[in-house]
């Protein structure tokens, strides 16, 4: 029979050590001849980006060897940091330099790019024999040059520019002939989720046509199905379906559907489908969780593989399609399928170190807010081991995902899992403003940045304690980065949660406009306004503008390379939560940047946040002393 114990309490098998080393983040894959290559995060190696093979005969093998590290700095998210030739040469963004170099398996690197520290390298793709990149040219003014450009792979260190002109550039394509480049562009103030141009050059001629655009148009990741037709995302319609062009001819949508094959382009690399050799194309859509589809000149089904959220088509290739993302028990993994027979087969990733009855499942939530329906993913407390001392409501960790454009999907992360078995409920919040529900949803956040993800968030918070489900007196609201702006806009303008944890947050609106680097230097201009016009708003949503508000416990978790949001921010919260007597702790960690990699850093950060909940709401947590609050 299981025990009977407080919520919280609960001893549980997933150790933050484990959490920390749990189904490893696949960053891109690509199929190279009969193997399969992946790039995968290594917590434990300072989270380097370590790029890996599946031989033929399945043997596993490291492509990319430590100390080197294959992340990208363009925009500083990066993405697309590797690629790989057809015949088996790896090529790669370095960190350390941002220099491109090339691999072969076994044998030493060898620069391609000359070195120049105001030079960054990102988006890469190799076709048709060709090596191509985004690249970031750093000088005097606030906005950095960009180029997709082709890249020299026999050592002379030829760069040449095939297309510029934009503030930014991505997901370059290569007609098969090689004589037209498709990319998409966009210039301040849009973010490439707002609008968009799909651009084709013929590269003999250096003719540029406008193949897609529209104000409210945001054409995404340019794929030849021939020398003279292109099939791309775009949502005239308010979802990203897909639409085939004749370059002499008009769009067509190809099997519209409600829910969305896009997303935000946060990071260079990703992917949402991709054609195989005889036309079918495989494709995610997503419309709260994901979906992979075939669709083909008879019909659309669905995709025997059992990815739900983070979904991408990292590659097609013949009759093969590698798919990535991670299954509704909350485990990352790459998935090799096989459109001719059906089989599926797990390349990687897909694993924890616990069993499933410890996971707990998704359940898709739905209520009304005050700006229209919130949706959101609750995860009970999940323990085979233990009961819930009787009458106890359990409490609560509300999530805000940071972006503010991302999404959240229904599987459960490890560190989801590190709570929920502990007997503390977690409830995912895909807020206004979010992805995965189509452009008006997404647009609700427009000029509404800490108020229409404040209200959301509250508003799911209290619909599942109203229901019963949760305690009311103990809800917590924890985010990073956005996620960390909504969790300190909500603990200053509602009653809702009783405790909050901010990592790497934006407390200050216009310091955020002045510190942030070039990609996201005029998001605040559609998420609050222009300045200097709007400044009276910023000051107003602005947490620390009224730092009187501050009267619940918070813990703030920081690192100290952080370029998005620099520790400045978190200092100054910390400073007024001290100056207002507000219970609270802060945590600086020495080498991190936005968004913690080191495996170190997360079992510590895990531990913190264990022991704050403990303090706050008043339950033991066996293994993990209470947090000494300032």
């Amino acid at each position: 029979m299981a025990d009977s114990l407080p919520h919280g309490s609960w001893p549980s098998p997933i150790t933050p050590e484990s959490v920390s080393q749990s189904s490893p983040r696949v960053d891109g894959a690509r199929l190279v001849g009969a193997e399969v290559w992946w790039g995968e995060s290594v917590p434990t190696e300072a989270g380097r980006v370590a790029v890996k093979r599946r031989l033929a005969d399945g043997a596993v093998e490291t492509v990319l060897p430590a100390p080197a590290n294959a992340r990208s700095a363009v925009h500083e998210y990066g993405g697309g940091a590797w690629t790989a030739s057809d015949d088996g040469e790896l090529f790669y963004v370095e960190k350390a330099d941002q220099r491109v170099y090339a691999l072969r398996p076994g044998r030493s690197a060898r620069a391609l790019t000359p070195a120049d520290d105001a030079v960054r390298h990102g988006g890469l793709r190799f076709e048709h024999g060709m090596l191509l990149a985004v690249r970031e040219t750093h000088g005097d003014g606030r906005v950095p040059a960009r180029a997709i450009v082709r890249i020299a792979t026999d050592d002379s260190g030829a760069v040449e520019v095939l297309a510029d002109g934009s503030d930014f550039l991505a997901q370059p394509a290569l007609s098969p002939d090689g004589g037209r480049l498709a990319w998409v562009a966009w210039n301040h103030p849009d973010m490439p989720w707002d609008a968009t141009i799909l651009r084709v050059a013929d590269l003999s001629t250096g003719e540029v046509v406008d193949v897609a655009q529209g104000r409210d148009r945001a054409p995404l990741q340019p794929v030849w199905l021939a020398d003279d037709e292109l099939l791309y995302a775009d949502d005239p319609d308010g979802r990203w379906n897909l639409f085939r062009h004749p370059l002499a001819g008009t769009a067509q949508p190809v099997a519209p559907a409600d829910a969305d094959t896009g997303g935000a382009l946060w990071v260079l690399g990703t992917r949402w489908f991709g054609a195989a050799d005889d036309g079918r194309i495989v494709a995610v859509r997503t419309n709260g969780g994901d979906e992979i589809v075939e669709i083909a000149p008879s019909g659309v089904r669905p995709v025997d593989v059992p990815v739900v959220a983070g979904a991408a088509i990292d590659d097609v290739r013949g009759a093969r399609a590698l798919v990535s993302g991670a299954d509704a028990g909350g485990r990352s993994g790459l998935w090799l399928v096989d459109l001719d027979s059906g089989a599926t087969e797990l390349v990687t990733g897909g694993a924890g170190s616990w069993g499933e009855e410890w996971m707990p499942a998704a359940r898709a939530l739905s209520t009304d807010g005050p700006h229209g329906p919130v949706h959101a993913f609750a995860y009970a407390p999940t323990n085979p081991d233990v009961a819930p001392a009787a009458g106890e409501r359990p409490p609560y960790v509300v999530l805000v995902h940071g972006g503010p454009t991302s999404h959240v999907g229904p599987a459960p992360s490890a560190k989801t899992a590190f709570f929920t078995s502990r007997g503390i409920g977690v409830l995912d919040v895909n807020y206004g403003g979010s992805t995965g529900y189509g452009r008006a949803y997404r647009d609700r956040l427009k000029g509404q940045w800490g108020v229409v993800d404040v209200d959301d968030v509250a508003a799911a918070a209290s619909a599942l304690a109203d229901a019963g489900l949760a305690d009311a007196e103990r809800l917590a609201i924890a985010g990073g980065s956005a996620g960390g702006w909504t969790v300190l806009a909500a603990v200053t303008n509602t009653d809702v949660f009783s405790a909050g944890i901010s990592r790497y947050g934006v407390g200050d609106a216009r310091a955020l406009a002045d510190d942030t680097h070039d990609f996201e230097a005029r998001y605040l201009d559609g998420l609050i306004g222009p300045l200097p016009e709007a400044e009276a708003m910023y000051i107003e949503r602005s947490p620390l503008s009224r730092p009187e508000r501050f009267r619940i416990p918070l813990l703030i978790l920081q690192g100290t390379e952080d370029r998005v949001v620099p520790p400045s921010q978190a200092e100054a919260i910390r400073d007024a939560l001290a100056a207002h007597g507000v219970p609270h702790a802060y945590v600086l960690y020495e080498g991190e940047g936005h968004g913690f990699r080191r495996a170190e850093t997360v079992v510590d950060s895990l531990r913190r946040e264990l022991g704050f909940l403990g303090a706050v709401f008043g339950f033991d947590t066996p293994g993990v002393p209470p947090l000494e609050l300032d």
